[in-house]
């Protein structure tokens, strides 16, 4: 498959938690460092999505808002 995304990091599912809508799913990319994505949970049953398995976290956006208090 091939994305018009930069973006595409790849790494391992460490966890994931389906709630009645949505599942949350946690991708280690490198030792100590993770990212979350919110899927539908019917995404994440088609996909098949579970610990262990290497995915890809695409991230495609024209802008990112960065914060500080």
């Amino acid at each position: 498959m091939q994305l018009s995304a930069r973006n595409q990091l790849k790494g391992t599912i460490k966890k994931v938690e389906h709630g009645a809508v949505n599942s949350e799913v946690t991708i280690e990319l490198a030792a100590g460092i993770e990212i979350v994505s919110i899927i539908t949970k019917q995404s994440a049953e088609q996909l098949k999505l579970k610990k262990g398995g290497v995915v890809y976290a695409v991230i495609k956006a024209s802008d990112v808002m960065i914060a500080t208090n």
